[in-house]
C-alpha cells in the first residue's frame, strides 16, 4: 500500500478535459463515465465488474446499469424500487423496514459505493436508502469474488456517487402523491475557485409519508457534500459527508401469519398491520470518505480510498408469532423486543491500473489491495411480563397491544469484531484482435473474535478465489464470451446448538453472446450461466431460544438470462431482460422455493424527436409463482401446509412534460392495475404490497 501510495503522488500526463455536454463522453477519471444530464439509459462503460474501464460487452459476466435518467423518470426513490426494475433481481421485503435481494436464486451480500465496501450485516439491509445522492447503479451478476473479499455467487450492487461539476448547476424538486407522501430534495454543485479547479456538491433530501398499511408512516431525510480539488493537472483528490436517518412507526418485526392452523389462508385486507404506532425502526447511517486518483498518463491510473461508516439502530420492535385457530381465532402469541446496535466499520481500498506492451500488443493490468475492519455490537433488552400473550384475531389489527416497559440497561447479546484482507489482480491480455483473455483472482484472509448470544465468534480463515474470462469478436458489433468466478464467506449464524456455520463457498460460470450497436449506445446479451453454492444459512425464528436459528443448506442454480438495454430508436430508451432457473439442492430437490423461477424486467420511455418537452412511459415488473413450506401440517387433514404466491406483474405509467427548459412536471402512477400480492415468502409470515398510487413531481434546473 505504500507503494501505491508514492506512485500516486508522483506526476505524469494531464487529464483529458472535463466534456459536460453529452454524459457519455464526460469521463470522471475518480468514478468512470457520469450518467446524470442525459436521457439515456445506456452507458459507453463501466468499472465494477474489474475496475477496468470496459463497455458491457467486453465484460465476460453479466452486467447491468441504471442511470441518472431512468432513475429520475421512473422516481426511483430508494434502492427497494430501484432493484425492482433490474433484470434477474429478486426483491424481498420481509417485514416493513428489512429487505433481502437475491439474483440467480442466492441473497446479495455485497453493497459497494464507489467500487469499495463490506457485506452488510446478517445478510439484509435494514431501513431504506434514498437514492439522491448517486449518478447511477452498476450491478455486476454471478460471483463477484474478483474485486469483493466476499459475497454469494449472486451479485454484487455498485452505488456510484454524485461528483461535483465545474460550473454551477442546481436543481430541486418537490413531489406529493397517495398516502400523503410528501418529498422535497434539492442538489446544487459550485465551484469554488473561478477555473472550478476547486468544486463541492450538496444534496439533501427530506421525505415524510404514510402508507397503505394501516398505522405505518416514516420519515427519512438525507444529506450529502463532497469537496472535489485538481491538486495538479494530473491528480484529484476529494472527500465527503454522507448522512441518512430512516425512522418508523407502526412498524412490523417480521410480518403477518397468513394462515391458520388447517393450513388455509387468512382472508386479508392490503391495509393489514397488527403493529402498534410505538412499533419503531430507527436507523441512522453516517459516511465520511475520500479518494485519491492520480492519471500517470499512458493509460495508467491508481486511485486510494477510505471509507468510513458508523450505523446506529434504536429499534423498539413487535414481533408475533403462532398461527390462528379456524375456530376459537386464538393461537397468536406476542414478542416484543427493544434493540440498540452499532456497527463501526473502517475499509481501505487501493489500486493501479494501466497497459503494457507484450509481443507487439498492449495488455491490461490491474492490482490492488484491501483491508476493512468491522465492529458490531447489539444490545437487547425484553419485558418478559408481556412475551407469550395470547392475541384474539378479531382484535389482532387493531394495534392496540401496549408499549412494555423494557428494562434498562439493555444487555449486550452480540459483540463482534471483523477483519477482511484481501489482495487482488487482473491480467486482461490481448491475445489477437478479436481475443481477449482476462486471468485473476482475489485472495482474502478474514478473522473474527466476539460472542453472540452467549457463543464465541472466533475463527481464521484465507481462501484464494480465482477468476478467469474470455470474449471473442465473431462480428464488428457482436463477442462471445464466458466467465468462471468463485467465492468464499465465512459466517457468524448459529445453529439450535449455538455453533457457527461453515464459511459459505460457491462458484459462477457462465457463458453467452453480447452485442453493441449504433455506437455503443444500445446493448443486448444472452447468457446461460450456473451457480452453485454450500452452507448457505437458512433461518428460522425460534421463539423458546429467543433468537433465529440457522441451518444450512446447499443448493445449485442454472438458467438462462436475456437483457438490453439503450437506445431502441430515436428518443425511445429502454432496459429489460427476462431470467429463467431452476434451483435444486444436492439431492435434486427443489430448493429456496421462496425465489420465482422466472423473472422478466422492461423499463420503456419515448420522448417524440420533433415534441421533445414531452416524455411518456410504462415499467413492468413480472415475476412467476413461488412459495414456502414452514414444516408445519395441517390439523385437519395432517398434509403439509405450503404457502403459495401466484405469479404476477405490476405495471407502471409516467408523463413528464417539461413547460420550460428550467421547469417540469411529471406523474408516476403505479401499479395500474391494482394487483394484490404478498410481497415475499421467505418465511412462514407475509404482507401485501402496496396497491394502485399516484405520485406528482414539479422539478427547477438551474
Amino acid at each position: 500500500m505504500s507503494l501505491l501510495i508514492a506512485l500516486l503522488a508522483s506526476a505524469a500526463a494531464p487529464l483529458p478535459a472535463p466534456a459536460d455536454a453529452d454524459p457519455r463522453t464526460d469521463d470522471i477519471v475518480v468514478t468512470g463515465q457520469r450518467t446524470e444530464g442525459g436521457d439515456e439509459y445506456g452507458v459507453a462503460t463501466q468499472r465494477t465488474a474489474t475496475r477496468l474501464s470496459l463497455s458491457q460487452r467486453e465484460t465476460p459476466q453479466s452486467v447491468s446499469v441504471v442511470t441518472r435518467a431512468q432513475i429520475d423518470d421512473f422516481r426511483l426513490n430508494d434502492v427497494n424500487s430501484l432493484l425492482t426494475t433490474v433484470p434477474g433481481i429478486s426483491v424481498f421485503q420481509s417485514d416493513t423496514d428489512r429487505v433481502y435481494f437475491s439474483a440467480r436464486g442466492f441473497d446479495i451480500q455485497t453493497f459497494q459505493l464507489d467500487g469499495i465496501g463490506l457485506p452488510f450485516a446478517f445478510g439484509i439491509q435494514t431501513g431504506s436508502i434514498d437514492t439522491a445522492i448517486f449518478d447511477r447503479v452498476e450491478v455486476v451478476r454471478g460471483a463477484p469474488g474478483l474485486l469483493s473479499s466476499t459475497g454469494n455467487p449472486a451479485a454484487v450492487v455498485n452505488f456510484v456517487r454524485k461528483r461535483p461539476y465545474r460550473e454551477l448547476k442546481a436543481s430541486a424538486s418537490a413531489q406529493y402523491g397517495s398516502f400523503d407522501n410528501l418529498r422535497l430534495d434539492a442538489d446544487v454543485s459550485v465551484p469554488l475557485t473561478k477555473d472550478g479547479s476547486v468544486r463541492a456538491r450538496a444534496v439533501g433530501v427530506y421525505n415524510d409519508t404514510g402508507s397503505y398499511l394501516d398505522r405505518y408512516g416514516l420519515k427519512r431525510w438525507t444529506g450529502y457534500g463532497i469537496v472535489e480539488a485538481d491538486l495538479g493537472p494530473n491528480t484529484v483528490i476529494a472527500a465527503g459527508y454522507g448522512h441518512q436517518d430512516h425512522k418508523s412507526q407502526g412498524a412490523m418485526w417480521g410480518a403477518i401469519p397468513i394462515y391458520y392452523t388447517d393450513g388455509t389462508r387468512l382472508d386479508l385486507d392490503s391495509s393489514a398491520n397488527y403493529a402498534p404506532e410505538w412499533s419503531s425502526w430507527g436507523v441512522i447511517e453516517r459516511q465520511i470518505f475520500g479518494d485519491l486518483t492520480h492519471d500517470f498518463g499512458n493509460g495508467w491510473t491508481g486511485k486510494l480510498s477510505v471509507l468510513r461508516r458508523a450505523i446506529s439502530e434504536d429499534d423498539t420492535l413487535f414481533y408475533v408469532y403462532g398461527n390462528p385457530d379456524r375456530t376459537t381465532g386464538l393461537g397468536i402469541l406476542s414478542y416484543p423486543g427493544a434493540f440498540k446496535g452499532q456497527t463501526r466499520n473502517l475499509t481501505i481500498d487501493g489500486y493501479l491500473s494501466g497497459k503494457v506492451a507484450v509481443g507487439g500488443r498492449e495488455h491490461d493490468v490491474m492490482v490492488g489491495l484491501q483491508r476493512g475492519a468491522e465492529r458490531y455490537r447489539q444490545f437487547s433488552s425484553y419485558d418478559n411480563s408481556q412475551i407469550g400473550i395470547a392475541l384474539p384475531l378479531d382484535t389482532f389489527f387493531d394495534g392496540n397491544f401496549p408499549k412494555p416497559n423494557f428494562p434498562t440497561p439493555y444487555d449486550l447479546s452480540l459483540n463482534t469484531h471483523t477483519v477482511r484482507e484481501s489482495a487482488y489482480g487482473l491480467v486482461r491480455l490481448n491475445l489477437a484482435d478479436p481475443v481477449k483473455l482476462m486471468l485473476g483472482g482475489n485472495y482474502t484472509r478474514a478473522t473474527s473474535e466476539g460472542v453472540s448470544y452467549g457463543t464465541a465468534q472466533n475463527y481464521r480463515r484465507a481462501r484464494f478465489s480465482p477468476f478467469v474470462g474470455a470474449t471473442f469478436d465473431l462480428t464488428p458489433t457482436i463477442s462471445a464470451y464466458a466467465s468462471f468466478a468463485t467465492i468464499f464467506r465465512p459466517q457468524i449464524e448459529l445453529n439450535a446448538a449455538n455453533e457457527i456455520l461453515p464459511a459459505v463457498e460457491g462458484d459462477n460460470l457462465e457463458a453467452g453472446l453480447k452485442g453493441a450497436w449504433n455506437d455503443g449506445r444500445l446493448y443486448a446479451s444472452a447468457a446461460v450461466f450456473r451457480a452453485q453454492q454450500k452452507n448457505t444459512a437458512f433461518g428460522r425464528f425460534d421463539a423458546t431460544l429467543g433468537r433465529t436459528v440457522f441451518t444450512p443448506v446447499d443448493a445449485t442454480s442454472q438458467g438462462v438470462e436475456l437483457e438490453f438495454g439503450g437506445e431502441l430508436a430515436p428518443g425511445l430508451q429502454a432496459t429489460g431482460g427476462f431470467t429463467a432457473m431452476r434451483i435444486r439442492d444436492e439431492d435434486d430437490q427443489p430448493e429456496r422455493t421462496f425465489v420465482p423461477r422466472n423473472i422478466g424486467r422492461l423499463n420503456l420511455t419515448y420522448s417524440p424527436p420533433s415534441f421533445t418537452a414531452l416524455k411518456v412511459g410504462t415499467s413492468i415488473q413480472y415475476q412467476s409463482s413461488f412459495y414456502f413450506e414452514p414444516g408445519s401440517v395441517s390439523t385437519t387433514t395432517g398434509e403439509p401446509i405450503r404457502l403459495t404466491q401466484g405469479g404476477y406483474a405490476l405495471v407502471d405509467l409516467l408523463a413528464r412534460y417539461d413547460l420550460t427548459e428550467r421547469l417540469t412536471l411529471s406523474a408516476n402512477l403505479r401499479n395500474v392495475t391494482n394487483a394484490k400480492y404478498i410481497n415475499s415468502l421467505t418465511f412462514d409470515q407475509g404482507f401485501y404490497g402496496a396497491p394502485r398510487s399516484i405520485l406528482g413531481t414539479i422539478t427547477v434546473r438551474y
